[in-house]
């Protein structure tokens, strides 16, 4: 699948105010500065579709993109972020959740976790909870060009070790870099499947 068109529709505060539910969604969800923004721009060939900063927990909204007129790419608020308080991370946390759950065109969320860490309580937490609601996810690997090929496979191990303790079968994984595109064609290609799965469903 190519991307012709990406266009930004709208920031929501919560679910309540998100555009009518028309197509297939994939949300975007990550920890703060796990490069989201950059992925989302490499994935649609655009600089800046999605608002990319150095400042961790920017994003704080609910924002939608409709690709290529068809179905649509959901940049959620990332979490993980130390330098809020309690509160607001609570407020991020109710708000995410109540999307997740309450979208119901949302087809498959996308959980990008930064290779170049071993794997987060945040990042294990938000997995556990995705299962526990039977909510289908994948996990996208990022800044996969970052490390030594060695350091990042190790770090990947650790992982899927990690899930396997709790899951007989573990969700689909992508490999991506924002520098150098990988992870693109194998993600969209995901996301195509999925776009004919749904069409043929409703």
């Amino acid at each position: 699948m190519k991307i012709k068109s990406a266009n930004f529709v709208i920031s929501s505060p919560d679910l309540s105010m998100c555009p009518k539910p028309a197509g297939p969604e994939y949300a975007f969800i990550g920890r703060s500065n796990v490069g989201k923004s950059s992925l989302i721009n490499m994935l649609c060939n655009r600089k800046n579709l999605a608002k990319t900063s150095g400042t961790p927990g920017k994003t704080q909204l609910i924002n939608h993109f409709l690709i290529n007129e068809k179905w649509f790419l959901v940049d959620l608020p990332g979490y993980g972020y130390a330098k809020i308080s309690q509160k607001a991370r609570l407020k991020w946390k109710r708000i995410i959740q109540q999307f997740l759950i309450g979208r119901k065109n949302l087809v498959c969320t996308f959980i990008l976790v930064d290779s170049r860490l071993e794997p987060q309580a945040s990042d294990l937490e938000l997995m556990a909870w995705m299962g526990a609601s039977q909510l289908p996810f994948v996990i996208s690997f990022t800044k996969m060009d970052k490390l030594k090929k060695s350091q990042t496979e190790k770090n990947i191990s650790k992982y899927k070790d990690r899930l396997s303790e709790n899951w007989e079968e573990l969700p689909p994984m992508f490999f991506s870099s924002a520098t150098d595109s990988r992870g693109k064609d194998e993600i969209l290609e995901f996301i195509d499947k999925q776009n004919q799965m749904y069409a043929a469903y409703t």
